[in-house]
């Protein structure tokens, strides 16, 4: 059975990322987020290679369960909190870390009859992005209210999110960070504020904990920049194979729409990925592969499951030779997402669960 396309996942490159995470904010404790299947790359392999993280952070209390079952016993916080009474017992009977973002939380947790009181709830505020968030001047009252229930909750802490953080010198980001100094000063409770953007960029922001994402994977979170530019290791590569080549002549149209057409006789080659392997149709003409270590063009568009490519830049290539989709020092992430219109996060987290993934350094 053909194993191609599949994703070779660096597992040693993953730890050596969480090194650098700690070095940048020495003084932090580290929530790596492996939320959305961690960005794409298999969360329970991932979170085996991170045990040496002091907590998981997840979106979703689904993800949040399903590690617990894996038997993993870091503390795992859910960003989008939980929003039954029922989810309210099972966040503490399976010893989970909710985020409040919104009354609604709060009420629910009051009417809940939990097992054990959580170890700690983080409380989500509203500094300036206007996504989810409470408000300010609730916060306090807030605070109060759970501070008298030691049934239900032992710790709290603060936590939010910026909105520019991967915008150098942007003013949002300081008067995100003022608002937050002083919310942190008032209450005295521990504060997690950082994303990868501002572990790099903003070292005010990293209080007493930080929270990790796409820097673990070994992408920066600024545009112009790679992974390895601050010392990160691309963890994914995304590898397919030539399943064909063919010989065009000059006004041979190319793939659906004719989208590319030959000025010249050209050697063509399909490659085996496509959209339905979460390759972005937005690189139709412009993307471009690594084969025998050579740049080569996609030309037409991006089908569902091939792309063509144009190889007078590598005339020895031959069906079946491997081809590098991405994650090389020569085809970052970064740079395929910056042609693409998108962000790497979205690339990433787009690889359709038929491409296989293989794991290194295990």
């Amino acid at each position: 059975m053909s194993r191609y396309p599949f994703a070779r996942i660096d597992l040693a490159a993953l730890k050596h990322n969480l090194q650098q995470v700690r070095l940048f904010a020495p003084n932090s404790k580290v929530m790596s987020v492996i939320k959305a299947d961690a960005y794409g790359h298999g969360v329970i392999q991932v979170a085996q290679a991170l045990t040496q993280s002091d907590a998981f952070a997840v979106a979703r209390f689904s993800e949040a369960l399903t590690l617990r079952k894996h038997g993993f016993d870091q503390p795992i916080t859910i960003f989008e909190g939980v929003s039954t009474i029922e989810e309210w017992q099972l966040t503490a009977e399976y010893d989970l870390t909710p985020v409040i973002h919104q009354q609604q939380h709060l009420e629910l947790l009051l009417k809940a009859k939990t097992s054990q009181p959580l170890p700690l709830i983080w409380l989500m505020l509203e500094t300036g992005m206007h996504r989810l968030g409470l408000p300010q001047q609730d916060v306090i009252q807030i605070i109060d209210a759970l501070e008298k229930r030691s049934d239900l909750v032992s710790k709290l802490g603060l936590m939010s999110h910026f909105a520019n953080s991967d915008l150098l010198n942007d003013a949002r980001n300081n008067q995100q960070l003022t608002v937050m100094k002083k919310l942190a000063e008032t209450t005295g409770l521990p504060v997690c504020m950082a994303n990868s953007a501002a572990i790099i960029s903003l070292p005010e922001s990293h209080y007493d904990w930080i929270r990790p994402g796409l820097m673990l994977y070994g992408a920066s979170p600024f545009a112009n920049k790679s992974g390895a530019d601050v010392g990160l290791k691309p963890v994914m590569q995304l590898i397919s194979k030539l399943i064909a080549t063919q010989q065009l002549k000059a006004g041979d149209e190319v793939g659906y729409g004719g989208q590319w057409t030959a000025d010249k006789p050209v050697r063509m080659g399909v490659v085996s990925i496509g959209y339905g392997d979460g390759y972005s149709r937005h690189l139709s003409n412009i993307g471009k592969v690594l084969i025998r270590g050579k740049e080569v063009p996609i030309i037409g568009r991006v089908s569902m499951d091939t792309v063509c490519v144009n190889l007078d830049d590598c005339p020895q290539a031959q069906q079946d030779d491997e081809v590098i989709i991405w994650g090389a020092d020569e085809l970052a992430v970064e740079w395929l997402a910056d042609k693409a219109g998108t962000i790497p996060y979205e690339l990433l987290t787009c690889v359709t669960p038929r491409v296989q993934r293989e794991y290194l350094n295990g």
